[in-house]
């Protein structure tokens, strides 16, 4: 058996979901999903694959002119200096990209910086891989970034790489392109990779600007990029993903990895991504838009809706509210004993409001005492969430006010 296994975590995600099953008529807020539907032109492709019969074996890195049109975007829009279709290929989602970007790098004994918090599959895939992940955290009053200084002063001679992820999950915090620009730096001076999670590209507000460190001079030779069709196209259920990497070792061995979990990504979900790619792109301002004022709508009730209780400044990116709880909360009853604020949270919102939320400890240790919410659903469930809050939090300091 291999007891390594043993030692990865599952997230509390899981958890959550299973809590939402029981509730009825939930609010599902919990769960990082747009609630978009994938543009005509990925469902027209996929219907016409469908038609041709492109239902057969694939080459393993994906359909040629996939790989064409990926190296072309990641040349013109992210500035990344992709030579050769060959140093691209597509992945089943980002999560799978991870994986094999982490079991191609990594030796057992490496350690992987990580940012606290993050994104629960980032430390189980550093795991996997039997390397160590080293959290260093990010800082509220920074508006979700490093202290450069404080990243520097983590990397050890067991180093091998640097997990970024802008913009973040489960924060919304965008590095800016001098703390990229520093990033690159330290990984230049101390020999280490950049793992670059750059799943919300797209998802910028507020004249936030999104950098992928491959870019930058020297870069792209000590990088792995990391993407998803999931965010940009309302794809998350399709699973279609992509990375790229300069270093031909590299990428022999991250193709073995690829092909050994999944031979190819499956072939009608391919075609729909050439369907995104070679599109009308209107969708994806439109989508971002529409995330912009559900994230407005979702911060603009907040205040009166938790009544003091939960607070936090607008994200400059990506779709999710991470919110702070005020220490002093409780819930009816008290506490359970050893059970943290984040989580004592999360279960009262869902059991007593059918509102989706995932604890901030899920995340990391420097995410305890904080809550995470996906404001990527529709405005009719934000609206009746935010509600429902407004209900429960104004009956508790009813409660409170009578006592």
């Amino acid at each position: 058996m291999g007891h390594y296994l043993d030692s990865v975590p599952f997230s509390g995600i899981i958890r959550i979901r299973d809590m939402m099953y029981s509730v009825k008529d939930p609010f599902r807020l919990d769960q990082g999903d747009v609630s978009f539907d994938a543009p005509d032109t990925v469902k027209a492709a996929m219907r016409r694959a469908i038609d041709d019969n492109r239902s057969h074996y694939l080459q393993t890195t994906g359909v040629p002119r996939l790989l064409e049109l990926l190296t072309e975007k990641l040349r013109t829009r992210n500035g990344i200096p992709v030579q050769d279709p060959n140093e691209v290929m597509v992945t089943t989602g980002g999560i799978h990209a991870l994986f094999i970007a982490c079991q191609a790098l990594l030796e057992p004994g490496d350690e992987v910086i990580i940012p606290d918090p993050t994104w629960p599959p980032c430390a189980g895939n550093v795991r996997a891989a039997r390397a160590i992940a080293v959290p260093c955290p990010l800082h509220e009053h920074l508006a979700w970034r490093y202290d450069l200084d404080e990243l520097a002063s983590k990397i050890t001679a067991k180093t091998r790489a640097i997990y970024v992820n802008s913009p973040h999950n489960p924060t919304g915090g965008v590095l800016r392109r001098a703390d990229v620009e520093a990033i690159a730096a330290l990984a230049r001076r101390r020999g280490v990779w950049v793992l670059s999670d750059e799943s919300y590209e797209d998802v910028i507000f507020d004249e936030a600007e999104h950098v992928s460190p491959a870019s930058l001079p020297g870069m792209y030779e000590r990088t792995i990029s990391l993407y998803t069709f999931s965010k940009t196209y309302a794809m998350t259920g399709l699973r279609l993903g992509y990375l790229a990497a300069q270093d031909s070792q590299l990428r022999e061995r991250m193709k073995k990895v690829l092909f050994y979990t999944a031979s190819n990504v499956t072939s009608v979900v391919q075609f729909g991504g050439i369907g995104a790619l070679e599109g009308s792109q209107v969708s994806v301002g439109a989508y971002r838009d529409e995330l912009k004022a559900r994230r407005d709508l979702f911060y603009g009730g907040i205040k009166d809706a938790a009544s003091g209780q939960l607070t936090g400044e607008p994200p400059r990116g990506a779709f999710y509210a991470f919110l702070r709880i005020d220490p002093r909360w409780l819930p009816p009853g008290g506490t359970e004993p050893g059970q943290s604020l984040s989580w004592t949270m999360a279960e009262y919102l869902i059991s007593q409001g059918r509102i989706g939320c995932v604890p901030g400890v899920d995340f990391g240790a420097n995410g305890e005492g904080y809550i995470r919410f996906c404001f990527a659903r529709d405005r009719r469930e934000l609206s009746g969430a935010l509600e429902s809050m407004r209900a429960l939090f104004r009956s508790r300091s009813m409660l409170n006010a009578s006592c």
